[in-house]
């Protein structure tokens, strides 16, 4: 999958329009925000970890990171992601590049991302973004539903 996948699934919702692409890489947090101009906590990141059925996703807010207990209790087991070839074979996607639009695994959208009004995950490679409120994410992504599985981004 790419930017090519991803642009027709976001064009079902109406938000193909909102797709960026950009000359330089988004590939990290860092540069996401960079390239889009926005606070690093609001690049919605995909992180793919094992589970039964292969795969599955779940996105979370730029500043947050995954709390091994919460994961466990609420998914029943450890918190392993991906590697990389595992991420493409799995998801037809590159590091970097992974969104939740048009992937036949489950999407689990942490309610880290629920404090902004507009957030940023990949569109299909490590170039581009899409905006999106956390609402409309969870529409476009197909979700299952909200989590609470991160850490280190609450304020205080």
């Amino acid at each position: 999958m790419s930017l090519e996948t991803a642009r027709p699934n976001l064009e079902a919702f109406g938000f193909a329009d909102r797709v960026m692409t950009f000359a330089n890489s988004s590939a990290t947090v860092e540069l996401a925000a960079q390239c889009v101009g926005c606070k690093p906590a609001q690049i919605a990141k995909t992180l793919s970890f094992r589970a039964e059925e292969g795969a599955m996703l779940v996105v979370a807010a730029g500043d947050a990171k995954i709390d091994n207990s919460k994961f466990k209790a609420l998914f029943h087991r450890k918190a392993a992601m991906l590697n990389h070839d595992e991420v493409y074979d799995l998801l037809g996607l590159r590091v970097g590049g992974v969104c939740p639009f048009g992937v036949n695994v489950p999407v689990y959208l942490d309610v880290s991302l629920k404090r902004f009004d507009i957030v940023y995950p990949a569109a299909g490679d490590d170039h581009s973004a899409v905006r999106l409120t956390p609402e409309e994410l969870a529409t476009a992504s197909r979700a299952l539903g909200w989590v609470d599985v991160c850490k280190g981004w609450q304020e205080e």
